[in-house]
């Protein structure tokens, strides 16, 4: 929030970014009532009409109780006109036009029907405003060009053509900036939503990339775990040495473990610092390959890894020490084989098992490899897993060595 505040702040304010809180306005719109503003517009229309009949005396009929009820009626409806625009704008033009029908004078009263147009403008009403504002312009042409001979003030002479011309500009002006400000409602309705929607896919890019993190941490070393728990349980009175090394692993798989998920969740909690430890990568693979041992699994490595981006080298740490834990998890071999090569701007990893599988998981549970793939697909590459021709299952990644985004 803080950080949408500044941004807010820096690069403009309301006219180009809008409220820096989404929906704020709606809820105020339908939360409250302007009482406070209208209640000040009727003051100052009451107190402006006085002014203005003053200074159009004798051209124009006297302010009486019924011209003050109609300036009452016309500023007063503005109180409904967020919850209700359609029917205060058409409400305010028929007072107004009763008003000036009846040879009040002008003024203020006009700021009224601007302010009634602009609500409903802005709510989206927006053909309801116009014809309101027609049919409270066409009511004055008729008065003023032909009805003025039966109506108050006696002897009053037709209106010059060119005051039609400046109310008809006024009613434009009026139409322009209440659709100016409708546009730029809906634009700053759409940014907050962009925003909005922005901020749901980081955060669900986020809560993958800690449930990849956290599954990948943690399968490896519980599998493990469970081995060394059931070579344990099995020699523990007929080979007790045997089984006190099964106990042992278990201790430095847990201890491991923990330091791990010690490290994922320091980087959940200062987001903004660097890791206090640096991300695994593939010079830990012979961790990998020690701990495969330690679950009775031999695993062969075959090439050498160029240097990678830690982003890429985290990635294929990661793949390696997934694909290596279903072979330990879902197959009955005892022998894995992990292939690095680089071709083409591309590390390829390559982990074969001669199975066969122990289960109906072949290869790995649909977590296992879904986290597999979102991770090569993160880096631009691809994970191909499936069973050999020849018996066994094989897990193919192709990482590239360079992000897109970094070649541009």
């Amino acid at each position: 929030m803080a950080d949408m505040e500044e941004q807010w702040g820096r690069r403009g304010g309301w006219w180009r970014y809008g409220p820096p809180w989404p929906g704020r306005w709606d809820e105020e719109r339908l939360g409250r009532w302007p009482w406070r503003s209208t209640v000040l517009l009727t003051a100052f229309v009451l107190v402006g009409s006085g002014f203005a009949a003053h200074a159009q005396e004798g051209e124009r009929a006297a302010l009486d109780p019924f011209a003050r009820v109609l300036l009452v009626v016309a500023a007063g409806a503005l109180l409904w006109r967020q919850r209700f625009p359609v029917p205060v704008v058409f409400g305010n033009a028929v007072a107004v036009a009763v008003y000036l029908g009846a040879g009040y004078p002008y003024g203020p009263v006009l700021l009224t029907v601007a302010v009634a147009c602009f609500s409903a403008i802005v709510a989206g009403h927006r053909r309801a405003a116009w014809a309101a504002l027609g049919m409270l312009w066409a009511a004055h042409v008729l008065v003023a060009h032909w009805l003025y001979q039966w109506l108050p003030p006696s002897g009053d002479a037709p209106a010059a053509w060119t005051q039609e011309i400046v109310t008809a500009t006024w009613v434009v002006a009026i139409v322009a900036l209440s659709e100016l400000a409708r546009t730029r409602r809906e634009q700053w309705a759409r940014e907050r939503a962009e925003r909005a929607q922005a901020a749901r896919r980081r955060a669900d890019e986020e809560r993958l990339r800690i449930a990849r993190e956290l599954h990948d941490v943690l399968a490896h070393s519980i599998s493990v775990i469970n081995v060394q728990a059931g070579v344990g349980l099995a020699l523990l009175d007929s080979d007790p040495e045997q089984a006190r090394t099964a106990l042992t692993t278990i201790k430095d798989a847990s201890k491991e473990a923990l330091g791990e998920v010690r490290q994922v969740l320091d980087t959940l909690r200062t987001p903004g610092d660097a890791p206090r430890t640096p991300a695994p990568g593939l010079d830990r693979l012979p961790e990998l390959v020690e701990q495969a041992a330690s679950a009775g699994l031999t695993v062969t490595v075959e090439g050498e890894s160029p240097r990678l981006p830690p982003g890429t080298d985290l990635a294929a740490f990661r793949i390696v020490q997934e694909a290596l834990t279903n072979v330990v998890r879902h197959s009955g071999s005892r022998h894995a084989r992990v292939h690095l090569d680089q071709t083409g701007g591309a590390l390829r990893l390559r982990i074969d098992d001669d199975g066969p599988a122990t289960g109906a998981d072949a290869g790995g549970s649909g977590n296992g490899l879904a986290g597999m793939r979102e991770r090569a697909a993160a880096l631009g590459g691809t994970i191909e897993a499936g069973p050999r021709p020849d018996g066994g299952f094989r897990v193919l990644a192709t990482l590239p060595l360079t992000r897109k985004d970094d070649d541009r």
